[in-house]
């Protein structure tokens, strides 16, 4: 087992692209009922007791994308507004507009499941809160999550962990549905 202590220690932004969502204006003329359109990936197509985003609501024509980010399946999204700091692994393509950042693990560098469970972390979501600038909505940029300090364990280990937190989690998941039914 690794000591957290010897990891090296990376910036996000020095190994993964973080970038800021946009929206094609007015997005009414871009929506679409088109099978064959483009995901238009929001903050309603989320669940919070998920770490992936499958599916959207809706889609935009293909010209949208031009003035959009597009994302692919694999890449974090990383909510920048409102509840921000939440991170989502996304197993869909699509775009993203303006309340979205994209991280992408271009290097391979992390393991999927670790990264989110570390993005989800509470210490990650007080400094997200101490980053966060705005007046009555407080937001995430680009640049402030680029300077995010992050471990990078050597791939077993992440694996080790991640495989660790997720049965944990599921424990804690089926723990609760017991007391639930206690309750009723």
């Amino acid at each position: 087992m690794g000591n957290i202590n010897n990891w090296k220690k990376v910036k996000l932004g020095d190994v993964c692209i973080v970038k800021r969502g946009s929206s094609p204006r007015p997005i009414e003329k871009f929506i679409t009922k088109d099978k064959n359109g483009i995901n238009w990936i929001k903050i309603g197509d989320t669940s919070l007791n998920s770490k992936y985003i499958i599916h959207t609501a809706q889609k935009i024509i293909p010209e949208g994308m031009n003035k959009s980010c597009f994302v692919q399946a694999g890449d974090f999204l990383l909510s920048n507004s409102m509840s921000f700091g939440r991170p989502y692994i996304l197993k869909i393509d699509g775009c993203i507009h303006d309340g979205w950042l994209v991280l992408k693990d271009n290097k391979n560098l992390f393991n999927k499941i670790f990264l989110y469970y570390y993005l989800s972390s509470p210490s990650v979501y007080n400094r997200f809160k101490h980053m966060a600038v705005g007046g009555v909505v407080n937001n995430l940029n680009s640049e402030m999550v680029k300077k995010l300090d992050l471990p990078l364990a050597s791939p077993d280990e992440q694996k080790r962990i991640a495989d660790i937190l997720d049965k944990a989690t599921e424990l804690i998941a089926l723990r609760k549905q017991q007391i639930k039914k206690l309750d009723l």
